[in-house]
Parts: structure tokens; C-alpha cells; sequence
């Protein structure tokens, strides 16, 4: 998409973006009015376009199509010469269409007119600071994805989908250890509608309300409940397959050394149960990883592991080299990764190439090895390239007997270099 002005639009006529809340035309300023009003066009959902009084007769009233975002570059680009007025629900810079315009059209064509966001309504009336409240949208995403922000104590709002996502909300925490957690639904915020009812997740009995809601929580973990937090060396036991995976030591070790930050992406090669690139995508929202694995049978237990672990937008691909090739085609799939993960395919000819060949410059490789035939070839990429080598031995203490012993795991060659 275009960070620019849109083509052929006037410079001196900006969309108009005016956020609306539910208490509807009653709820805006004169500004937000006039831009309304003073439109040749005004876009919206028919919800929006509904809070609209019918004497405002001047703009003509369009509702968006569906899918949006394919349709929205020829919508706007066929009233361009028009004066152009987009509503949106309440913030349109908060998880609105705004963000989506700006990055179509640039910041510079816009000129946006906001409204209380949901979340500050919500924090105003539960009294939680919105500075430290963490907040997840399952607008367009699977419930799965709450799961990173949950931890025993800690408040989070969630916005929902419609009028099933508290119900939803619900069976998802007593099902992962959270069914102690206190939920609040905060319904219609701002308009006349207004309503907030509650319960426990693991009691939960409410019936489906109001479809304009947001969800708080109030987390409470179970005392059973395995511990699962953003930081890597997850319990192997969190993962269900056929037991190929990085063991939990070394998984941290090999994530330390990949040095996630908020925005990468990843390319874990050899995914095995796909745990490098789950633990990378958990460590922050916007993460992105792809996975590489010849096995299709490993294929959907990564994909599995990644939704019960919530990071379901993981990108699960075939065998590398295939799957490169395939792509190459395909417009938008050819970004260069920030770091690569080799944990399988070393021997492979042409996979380390390939991967270092693709990797931007300034990212990070960090490679495993637990042969003696793979660990030569990181001993020859390290004379080659340099970085770091190392060799890892754990030992986890098992019963033997009466006694305690220490059984070791495989030894593990570490290559970490930057390029």
C-alpha cells in the first residue's frame, strides 16, 4: 500500500475521519459535526451511518462492502474529487479504520477527528489506569490469542467480536488454567444503552448480549495451573508431538541468542513442534515468524501447538527450500527475515545458503547441531563467518531407585553469528 497521497485526490481536501461513540450525534462536538455534514460522501457500517440524524440530508450515505480492505483503494479513488467523510467507532486511530487509511494514503491526507476510545470508557468506569491496563482486539482473530497477556493478578481488557465473545472468553480461560478469573462486561459504552454485568469464567452463564461490548479481566490463575509466561524455556510438557523439540535449556538459550524484538520476523527451519518460533512470536504481540518443516503430520501438530499456546498466526510452510521456491512467484512473501533459527536440514545442501543469502543485513542465524557430521559444518560456517560457537551439555536430576541422579541429555552445538 501507498504511504503517499492518494493519486489524483485535491492535497488541499483531506478525509475527514470523525470518530463516533455510541451516544451518537448527541456525543459530538461542532467540529466533528460540520465535517458531517459539510461532506459530499460519508462512509460507514450501517451502525455508524445509523447514528447520523436523517436531517442531516446533505452527504450521500455509502455503506462499507464486504471484504473491506480489497474494495476500499477503488471505493475512495472513485470519489476523489468528492468531499469525503469516513466514521468510525469512537478512536478511529485505535485498532479503526483510520490506521488502515493512513497507511493506504498517507497521514497527510487525512484529518482525523476522534472520540473516546472503548478502552478509556472502560478504564474511566472500572477505575483501572489505562496507562497499565494491556489490551487485546479479537476483532478479526481467534480467541487463542488472549493467552500471551494472562497471568495470575494482572487486568486486561479484551474487545470484542460480537455479542458471543464473553461466552467465548470464558470457556478459553477455565479450559487454560484462568477459570478463577473475574470477568466484566462493559456493553454499549457511552450511549444511553449502557450496561455492565459480571461473573467468573469458570461459572460463566450469561447470555449473549449486547454485540457492541468489551471485556475485562480480572486474571486469577488456577493453583494447578502450569505457568506459561512471555519469557522462553517454556515447560517441554506445553507442547504436544511426537517429541521432536528443543528442550526447554536450550530453547531459552537459542532464543536469547535470536534476540526477538517487538516487529521481527523469524524463519524457524526444521520446525519440528514448532517451539522456537512460538516462543519468539509470545515474547511480543507484533512478532511474526514463519515455519519451515518437510513433515506434514509435524505441520499440523506446529500449527496446534501454536494455537494453544496463543500465537495462531504463525506461518507454516513445507520444506524450506520448496517452499522458497514457491514463493518467489508470489508478491509479498519474499521479506527478508531479522533472525533464522536452523534446527533441522543442516546437512542439507544449499538450506544454509539459501538462508543466509536471505537474511538481512544485520540479522541474526543462530543454528543447532547434534551430530558430529552437522556440528563440522557450523565449525566451517563459523571459519567462514564468524559468530559465536558453543557446546551445551544439560543434565536433568531423575530417580534411580531410592536415590537422585543426573541423567544428560545430547550435547548441543550453538553457532549464533550476525551478518
Amino acid at each position: 500500500m501507498s504511504a503517499g497521497p492518494q493519486p489524483g485526490r485535491p492535497a488541499d481536501r483531506p478525509i475527514a475521519v470523525v470518530g463516533i461513540g455510541a451516544d451518537g450525534w448527541g456525543g459530538l462536538g461542532e467540529t466533528s459535526r460540520n465535517a458531517i455534514a459539510d461532506a459530499e460522501v460519508v462512509f460507514g457500517s450501517a451502525r455508524q451511518l445509523g447514528l447520523v440524524p436523517a436531517e442531516v440530508t446533505g452527504p450521500r450515505r455509502v455503506g462499507w462492502p464486504t471484504p473491506l480492505l480489497p474494495a476500499l483503494p477503488e471505493l475512495l479513488g472513485a470519489h476523489r474529487d468528492s468531499r469525503l467523510c469516513v466514521l468510525a467507532s469512537g478512536d478511529p486511530m485505535y485498532y479503526g479504520i483510520g490506521v488502515t487509511l493512513a497507511k493506504l494514503l498517507g497521514p497527510q491526507a487525512l484529518r482525523v477527528l476522534p472520540q473516546p476510545s472503548s478502552v478509556s470508557l472502560a478504564c474511566a468506569r472500572l477505575g483501572w489506569g489505562l496507562a497499565d491496563t494491556p489490551v487485546v482486539s479479537l476483532v478479526g482473530r481467534p480467541p487463542e490469542t488472549v493467552l500471551p497477556e494472562l497471568a495470575d493478578r494482572r487486568r486486561i481488557l479484551v474487545l470484542s467480536a460480537d455479542e458471543g465473545t464473553p461466552a467465548r472468553l470464558a470457556e478459553l480461560l477455565a479450559r487454560n488454567g484462568f477459570g478463577g478469573s473475574g470477568l466484566t462486561v462493559l456493553e454499549q459504552l457511552g450511549g444511553p444503552g449502557e450496561r455492565m454485568y459480571g461473573g467468573v469464567a469458570g461459572t460463566w452463564s450469561a447470555p449473549p448480549g449486547d454485540p457492541l461490548n468489551i471485556v475485562a479481566v480480572d486474571g486469577a490463575a488456577d493453583p494447578e495451573s502450569v505457568r506459561l509466561t512471555r519469557i522462553p524455556g517454556l515447560p517441554d510438557t506445553a507442547y504436544g508431538g511426537d517429541g521432536q523439540l528443543t528442550k526447554a535449556e536450550v530453547r531459552a538459550l537459542a532464543l536469547s541468542a535470536l534476540a526477538p524484538a517487538p516487529g521481527e520476523l523469524l524463519w524457524d527451519v526444521g520446525g519440528g513442534s514448532g517451539t522456537i518460533a512460538i516462543e519468539w512470536c509470545r515474547t511480543h504481540p507484533s512478532c511474526r515468524a514463519v515455519v519451515f518443516e518437510r513433515s506434514e503430520a509435524r505441520r499440523r501438530q506446529i500449527a496446534e501447538n501454536a494455537a494453544a499456546l496463543g500465537v495462531p498466526g504463525i506461518d507454516v510452510r513445507g520444506e524450506v527450500l520448496t517452499a522458497l521456491r514457491a514463493a518467489e512467484s508470489r508478491a509479498g512473501e519474499s521479506s527478508a527475515p531479522d533472525a533464522i533459527f536452523l534446527g533441522g536440514g543442516l546437512t542439507q545442501p544449499g538450506v544454509f545458503e539459501t538462508c543466509w543469502a536471505r537474511l538481512r543485513s544485520g540479522g541474526r542465524l543462530v543454528a543447532d547441531a547434534v551430530t558430529a557430521e552437522s556440528e563440522a559444518m557450523l565449525l566451517g560456517w563459523a571459519a567462514a563467518h564468524g559468530g559465536a560457537l558453543r557446546r551445551i551439555q544439560i543434565h536433568r536430576a531423575e530417580p534411580l531407585g531410592g536415590f537422585t541422579t543426573w541423567r544428560p541429555h545430547l550435547p548441543v552445538a550453538q553457532w549464533s553469528v550476525t551478518k
